[in-house]
């Protein structure tokens, strides 16, 4: 095993930044963007070229302050995580080049304070990438957990309702993994997670295992907000201000389902959950299947564009979940590539919709009338976000879509098959009904005169582009990433 501080410095940038934009955000906030962007670019390039190091000399080991494990905490980089931190921290990088600029408008002197919390908030979810020990994983999902309270209470109206009621459900899927987590130390002794997928093949307690598992699961369900345990998602990213939204919209859910598939084949096996029951594999999927027809069903009656995202990101937590629960290696492929691909297309929504606000002051489907006049360059990227959504070629939305088809056609999981299809097909109604409003409906009565291109500020505007050109340069490169990427992932966590 190599050793190597370079993935330390990627999480400690953005952590150390915070302090620094705190203290010199307060004197004058001409310092906050350029400590943010410097801080998430250097930490960008770092996690590639640790990304480049994993997948060319193996997983990185680091021993926190030199107490060897399993009595230290250690933190872990292999393929996946290495994966992990390059979406995370790139991610971030293009949403704050959009945030900026929001939250400029809606939160004028409070800009230190928003960022303080957002570079803690990237920080923590770095921290849970690597982390190799489960209590160190509660403190860092507590950490996330609390910036985004935070962050999600600085929005207007009913904001800090939304936000208390997220901290509710937050605190109690908290507690569901902390009791998971004692269950497995009063069993095993240790915290440490490679410790523990070892010595629970040697421990006779298949019940105290299995209510230790079942808590974890829980927990990370309510936290990723897996239906119907997404009651407090919709209202939370809905009402966040825009610059918040944009990065916990495509980043809370897909790391916390990342966290599951730790959970399931780093701390204990699929063989050992298939073994426990056999009807629990296919009963989770069922679960997904109906968490993907129900949310999108839901997704159906709203009329709101930033509220219909917030229900289809609960269809793709569906996605992922049942990925995974299959069992099998094409479904934990579709899976862990849908993590890339959702985290990207959900990100590039959510920048067109912050620049359609900033420009129109409302995103109801009433007022999306004529934007493809109005704003034809954002409406662009947002038709490449929808496509991709919906799963057409070559976006990279179609690509992982066919992955999870395929694992739920070799597991003989039909239902999860058809709900795949019917979310397609309502994603499509979905989009394509927003797009006839934006380019076939004008508003005012003089007719197309009137409406006057009107783009959002060149800083809302590169990021989005970006991120829509990144959706094509994904789903054209899905072959490479899978074999050079993916498979050296799925093929350590086996």
């Amino acid at each position: 095993m190599m050793e190597s501080n370079l993935h330390i410095y990627v999480l400690a940038a953005p952590l150390l930044t915070a302090l620094f934009v705190n203290l010199l955000g307060r004197i004058s906030r001409t310092w906050v963007a350029p400590l943010c962007l410097g801080a998430l670019v250097f930490s960008t390039l770092a996690s590639v070229l640790v990304l480049v190091r994993v997948l060319a000399e193996g997983t990185i080991r680091y021993t926190v302050g030199n107490w060897t494990p399993p009595f230290g905490i250690e933190l872990v980089v292999d393929p996946l995580a290495a994966l992990m931190l390059v979406l995370v921290s790139a991610v971030a990088l293009v949403a704050t080049l959009s945030a900026l600029k929001s939250v400029e408008r809606e939160l004028p002197g409070q800009e230190h304070l928003f960022f303080t919390l957002y570079l803690i908030l990237i920080a923590g979810l770095l921290g849970i990438v690597i982390t190799g020990d489960a209590f160190n994983l509660y403190v860092l999902l507590e950490i996330t957990s609390i910036t985004t309270y935070g962050l999600i209470a600085m929005g207007p109206g009913r904001a800090p309702l939304s936000s208390f009621n997220y901290i509710i459900m937050g605190s109690i899927g908290a507690c569901f993994y902390l009791l998971g987590v004692g269950y497995l130390y009063i069993l095993t002794g240790s915290l440490n997670m490679a410790d523990i997928a070892s010595l629970i093949p040697t421990i006779n307690g298949t019940v105290a295992i299995a209510t230790a598992f079942a808590f974890l699961s829980v927990g990370l369900w309510i936290k990723m907000a897996l239906f119907p345990l997404h009651g407090w998602l919709p209202n939370a990213y809905s009402h966040a201000p825009t610059g918040a939204g944009t990065l916990i919209a495509p980043l809370m859910t897909k790391v916390t389902v990342y966290l599951m598939i730790r959970v399931m084949y780093s701390v204990v096996s699929m063989d050992w959950i298939i073994g426990l029951h056999q009807g629990i594999q296919p009963i989770l999927v069922w679960v997904a299947s109906l968490a993907i027809v129900c949310a999108s069903a839901l997704a159906l009656a709203q009329r709101d564009l930033k509220r219909m995202l917030t229900y289809i990101i609960v269809a793709e937590v569906g996605y992922m979940v049942g990925g995974v629960w299959l069992g099998n290696t094409q479904g934990l492929t579709g899976s862990i590539l849908h993590i890339l691909n959702d985290a990207v297309m959900t990100l590039c929504l959510f920048l067109a919709a912050s620049a359609i606000v900033y420009r129109t002051g409302s995103l109801s489907f009433d007022n999306l009338k004529g934007l493809y006049r109005k704003m034809p360059i954002t409406m662009a990227a947002f038709t490449l976000g929808a496509f991709s959504m919906i799963g057409i070629p070559p976006t990279c939305g179609f690509f992982s879509k066919w992955y999870l088809i395929l694992g739920g056609v070799e597991a003989g999981e039909w239902s999860y098959v058809a709900a795949l299809l019917f979310s397609s097909l309502v994603n499509a109604v979905l989009f394509f009904r927003l797009i006839e409003i934006a380019y076939f409906r004008s508003e005012g009565s003089h007719g197309h005169d009137e409406l006057k291109i009107n783009e959002a500020p060149v800083f809302m505007l590169n990021p989005l582009v970006l991120s829509a050109v990144a959706l094509i340069v994904i789903g054209l490169g899905s072959g490479q990433i899978v074999e050079k990427v993916i498979r050296p992932a799925v093929a350590a966590i086996l």
